[in-house]
């Protein structure tokens, strides 16, 4: 379980292929990596890996040939920056809202237009991730945890404040880039109880 607060920014330094699956070797930055074990979960780009290794300031995760296809991180390579966040612990704050790190599907950023200090993004999403999503309601993009401004037509807005687009990798982002989206699971919880009513 993640919060969407983003801890550091990564640069990938290794992507090397294993049978269709492949093993991403990560320079941490910032985050504190001396608080994770080989096996302890990592949201990388907003999707949940498991730690497999760690070399110094460097670690490393699989992600399954199903990762690669969903996700952004089947296009990465070296050099690529992404967010980073450990697992929650008892104890911690929790500042954005809980994430799971299973990402929905990748979204596209369309549209970027400066909003005071702030930045305004406008993303497609997948027709089926429409139902989940609700102004005021939260969303994680890249890992990030923001609130949806609005939706309209297959598309929703978000604002992304100066500290935001300073400390992760969204202040780089430009229209036609992809993003990996996941909505938030009290709405996916929700539908699964209406469904599970309206069958009885």
């Amino acid at each position: 379980m993640f919060t969407g607060i983003v801890q550091a920014v990564g640069e990938v330094t290794a992507v090397s292929r294993k049978g269709g699956d492949a093993e991403l070797t990560i320079e941490s930055g910032a985050l504190q990596l001396e608080r994770v074990s080989v096996g302890d979960s990592v949201a990388v780009a907003g999707t949940c890996l498991t730690v497999t290794r760690i070399e110094g300031r460097r670690f490393s995760a699989d992600a399954s040939n199903e990762t690669l296809r969903l996700t952004t991180l089947g296009s990465l390579g070296p050099g690529g920056r992404v967010n980073l966040e450990s697992a929650l612990r008892a104890g911690d704050a929790l500042g954005g809202h809980y994430v799971t790190g299973h990402i929905d599907g990748r979204g596209r950023v369309v549209a970027i237009e400066d909003d005071g200090r702030s930045r305004r993004l406008a993303l497609e999403l997948p027709a089926a991730l429409g139902r989940y999503v609700a102004a005021r309601g939260s969303i994680t993009v890249d890992g990030v945890s923001l609130t949806v401004n609005d939706i309209l037509d297959g598309r929703f807005r978000v604002n992304v404040i100066p500290h935001t687009l300073a400390v992760t990798t969204l202040g780089a982002l430009k229209a036609g880039d992809a993003v990996n989206l996941e909505v938030d699971i009290i709405a996916r919880y929700l539908e699964r109880l209406a469904a599970t009513d309206a069958g009885r």
